[in-house]
């Protein structure tokens, strides 16, 4: 299914989402509108290493960063394959892929519509929700 926020289309499986679509069509709407900064979904998430990454971004607090090696470095892998299942998530602003950046704080490619133009809007919102400094403020940003 697809679900516009901040201008751009994301492209949610919501086979992987016991919700309903309009259930998770309302909740990314509060998310957008800056009063919901947890998603009260039940996302299966897959039996592999995508599967742990997916957990790890999950436990990301909203308007927080992590970076691929921090991930990678909890789960005993590369951060160059935690980067590749964060391209394989299924459920982008669900489980927070846009909140993993480098370790040199480049924000680098996000599988949603937009790319890292999204992801980058998508951290400018919790960051102006949440009342922190925006990331790319402090840390260098690619393009």
């Amino acid at each position: 299914m697809d679900v516009e926020v901040l201008e751009t289309t994301i492209e949610i499986d919501d086979s992987v989402v016991a919700e309903s679509p309009a259930e998770i069509r309302t909740q990314v709407h509060e998310y957008e509108r800056g009063a919901r900064r947890q998603f009260d979904l039940t996302v299966t998430f897959p039996e592999n290493l995508t599967g742990d990454v997916m957990a790890a971004m999950a436990e990301i607090p909203y308007g927080e960063t992590r970076t691929y090696g921090d991930l990678a470095a909890d789960l005993g892998t590369a951060p160059v394959a935690v980067g590749q299942a964060c391209g394989r998530n299924p459920v982008p602003i669900l489980v927070p892929c846009h909140r993993v950046v480098g370790s040199d704080g480049n924000l680098r490619g996000f599988s949603a519509d937009g790319g890292v133009d999204t992801k980058r809007r998508l951290l400018d919102l919790e960051a102006r929700v949440s009342g922190t400094e925006p990331v790319q403020t402090r840390l260098p940003t690619e393009r």
